[in-house]
């Protein structure tokens, strides 16, 4: 996994840049995602690797817990 984090503004940049910015799924400065490491993710983060951050990212499983902690808390309320 791939955590990347837009570090530098989209201001005067090319089209395809913030094409592929989008796709990865980040929006404004500092946002962060995290991807699975594959080599089309690997292609768009080269084409636009002056404007992100990559660091290896371990899976941890915290984001299922609260998605099911999530849904117990909508069974309640029905």
């Amino acid at each position: 996994m791939l955590k990347i984090t837009l570090t530098r503004g989209l201001t005067a940049k090319t089209e395809v840049q913030r094409r592929v910015v989008r796709a990865l799924g980040l929006g404004k400065f500092g946002s962060s995602v995290v991807r699975a490491d594959s080599p089309t993710i690997r292609g768009m983060v080269n084409k636009v690797h002056h404007l992100v951050t990559v660091c290896a990212h371990e899976e941890d499983g915290g984001k299922d817990n609260k998605v099911k902690k999530a849904t117990k808390a909508k069974k309640v309320e029905a």
